[in-house]
């Protein structure tokens, strides 16, 4: 449309035709849905699950309700319905409503048409303008959403608080023909909630007394995690009643879909003063933890791990290494099994903790979570190490535990520079063998993340002894820690 259009009766002769936003966004999803264009872009995993559920409530002009716990994506859901827009939107220049001019609702819009006729001034509003967002808090008031009187206005005006004129309006008023998203629903109070239904079903604005009907034209988007309706509040029959779909979110299904969720929001990052290589089995055990943490008996499986947890993780880990480099003075590194250690504070304030956690404490959990996931995965790399083994039974680690056994203590600098980390691992020669033997495919560059990988295994499986060194970790046969104490 040419939004170089001013008036109204420039509009009309443009052919220029109304609709309602509900119709907008199925317009437009039928003519992606149609071209085979991607809906909802970066919600890896919801393919075939949340997305196609998404579509059908568009489809039906339904207001929705996405209910999921945190961390799933459900406000970024909401942010890219503005996408299924039209790009520009005719309304009437100067009114706090947007309102169309083939149908204005304001008294400023309705009075300003009926004297201005076809010169009623025309703007025009771009989509992105078209979402507002508010997080519901119980401190949350009808004057905030709705509106209220404002005296000083009916002062200026010298109005009677009778005339509508004297309103100030709220959000949802001024949200008209907008995208309107509320985020943890449940939180709301339950009298505010009522104003919100009769506002879904009868396009009522009721404040203070006024006979006031608005037929507001919004698109409502709720959200709500399924803890709040025990913990803090709950959404009143009624408006549950009137939200046409309520679409239940999840986690990812399997590491891969979680990887690219992470290096998709993680891509701000990227941009380093050197350059940092993560293998992919680093990548793989930092969401093998969030895996692991959902599953955790010290975790609140009702409260959920984010995928934040993996995002912010996974910026820590990189900033690991980077902080090594600068402090070396490298313009390239690695990032070490060691290196995990790094994001630990990351982990931490993602968890709401059992009472076993919180005895456990938060550190504690933190590092159990990267021992399973290194357990898990090392079982997908190697074979299984046997706790007990029959006597004169030979197993693929044996000459690399007799390496540990001969040896006084193998040292690992925290901030040893790339050559003398690699010299050192490549100098444990049992653990070459060991690596070309199960994983002969690996690159170069890869290897000593792997050989690392396997001395914290044989660590986690009893096989060797692990202790911090005011320089770094040192590694040691299983028994020498034993020894050392008589």
């Amino acid at each position: 449309m040419n939004t170089s259009i001013s008036t109204f009766g420039a509009l009309k002769a443009a052919g220029y035709q109304s609709k309602s936003i509900k119709t907008e966004l199925r317009d437009n999803l039928i003519a992606a849905l149609q071209s085979g264009k991607e809906t909802f872009p970066g919600m890896h995993g919801y393919e075939n699950t949340v997305i196609p559920q998404l579509e059908r409530a568009i489809l039906s002009q339904h207001n929705i309700n996405l209910l999921g716990l945190r961390g799933q994506g459900k406000t970024r859901i909401a942010r890219l319905m503005i996408h299924l827009l039209d790009e520009y939107i005719a309304y009437v220049t100067g009114s706090e409503m947007n309102d169309d001019p083939f149908s204005p609702i304001s008294r400023y819009a309705r009075d300003l048409v009926a004297a201005e006729g076809d010169n009623t001034p025309i703007s025009w509003l771009h989509r992105s303008e078209r979402f507002f967002e508010k997080l519901a808090t119980p401190d949350v008031t009808i004057a905030d959403l709705i509106g209220d009187i404002d005296p000083i206005k009916a002062a200026n005006l010298k109005l009677s608080y009778a005339d509508e004129r004297v309103i100030h309006f709220g959000m949802i008023p001024r949200a008209n023909r907008c995208l309107f998203v509320i985020n943890e629903l449940p939180d709301l109070q339950a009298r505010i909630q009522v104003a919100l239904f009769n506002i879904l079903e009868e396009g009522d604005v009721q404040i203070r007394g006024f006979k006031l009907r608005l037929p507001l034209d919004l698109q409502f988007v709720f959200t709500a995690n399924p803890e709040d309706y025990t913990n803090r509040g709950s959404i009143v029959t009624p408006l549950k009643d009137r939200i046409g779909s309520q679409i239940l979110t999840h986690y990812s299904a399997d590491i891969k879909t979680a990887k690219k969720i992470t290096q998709q929001e993680s891509e701000k990052m990227d941009h380093r003063t050197c350059k940092v290589h993560v293998p992919e089995l680093a990548k793989d055990i930092l969401e093998q933890i969030a895996f692991e943490a959902r599953e955790s008996e010290y975790i609140d499986h009702k409260s959920g791990v984010s995928a934040r947890m993996s995002i912010t993780a996974y910026e820590n880990l990189i900033s690991t290494a980077e902080r090594r480099a600068l402090m070396n003075k490298e313009k390239e590194t690695t990032v070490r099994f060691s290196d995990l250690i790094g994001m630990i504070p990351s982990i931490t304030g993602k968890m709401e903790l059992v009472y076993e956690g919180e005895q456990e404490g938060t550190s504690f959990v933190a590092q159990h979570l990267i021992s399973e996931a290194t357990k898990t995965l090392f079982l997908q790399y190697f074979p299984k190490i046997e706790k007990l083994k029959k006597q004169d039974q030979e197993t693929p680690y044996d000459e690399v535990l007799q390496w540990f056994f001969e040896a006084d203590a193998f040292e690992l600098s925290d901030e040893a520079n790339e050559d003398n980390y690699t010299k050192a691992l490549l100098n444990i020669k049992p653990l070459v063998k060991l690596l070309k033997k199960y994983q002969p495919k690996v690159a170069a560059i890869d290897t000593p993340f792997l050989m690392e990988f396997i001395l914290w295994a044989l660590v986690e499986f009893k096989q060797l002894s692990k202790k911090r060194t005011a320089a770094g970790l040192s590694f040691n046969d299983a028994y020498d820690s034993l020894l050392s104490g008589f």
